[in-house]
């Protein structure tokens, strides 16, 4: 849906709030789906770690269109041809581990935490790859990147944190179960990319 908007303005039109707000919900939809999974771990309850969680998330979405923009055409073709491959590795790879981690570990232990370090870094890279694409058409287009950036910066933090909250309400007393459900969502997030290419 993101694509289809950004296309629409090959002409020059500028756009509107609405339109702008569509392909911020769109391109959120993946990193929501990625802090429900975040919630399931029992890592997400405490308000830190799901600030910490929707802050990246909502940053690397802010960030990822202005690189796109400011990278220009010579990067287009690399960009359209690779980053599906990427981002269903780096989900098919962190979506695995979680199974694995699930399947071995004791039903007392609690898994890697998703809200910090390498894989937090991991899932804000994967679930902002969209971004750049789209910050990438906007630049080709010539329309100002900071506000449409600024917007789909605040919308992934706000449905982020409302998806490990939810994830929080979830997990109620499942546990395992729900961590096998968020990597099998991951993987399938991943593979739901790969095939739209």
């Amino acid at each position: 849906m993101s694509q289809a908007l950004v296309l629409r303005y090959k002409c020059g039109a500028r756009m509107n709030f609405l339109e702008i707000l569509l392909i911020a919900v769109s391109l959120a939809m993946d990193a929501f789906a990625v802090a429900l999974s975040a919630g399931t771990s029992g890592h997400g309850q405490k308000m830190l770690p799901a600030l910490r969680l929707s802050f990246y998330f909502g940053f690397f979405q802010f960030l990822m269109p202005i690189v796109g923009w400011f990278a220009g055409r010579h990067i287009e073709q690399l960009i359209h041809d690779y980053n599906h491959w990427v981002v269903f590795g780096l989900l098919a790879f962190v979506g695995g581990h979680m199974l694995y981690e699930a399947i071995q570990r004791e039903e007392h232990e609690l898994p890697v935490d998703p809200t910090r370090g390498v894989r937090l870094l991991t899932l804000s890279v994967a679930t902002s790859i969209d971004a750049l694409a789209v910050g990438l058409s906007l630049g080709m287009l010539r329309i100002s990147i900071w506000y449409p950036s600024v917007v789909i910066g605040v919308v992934t933090a706000g449905l982020s944190l409302l998806g490990v909250n939810l994830g929080n309400r979830l997990r109620g007393g499942l546990g395992r179960r729900m961590e096998l459900v968020g990597g099998v969502v991951l993987i399938l997030i991943g593979l739901r990319i790969l095939f739209s290419h």
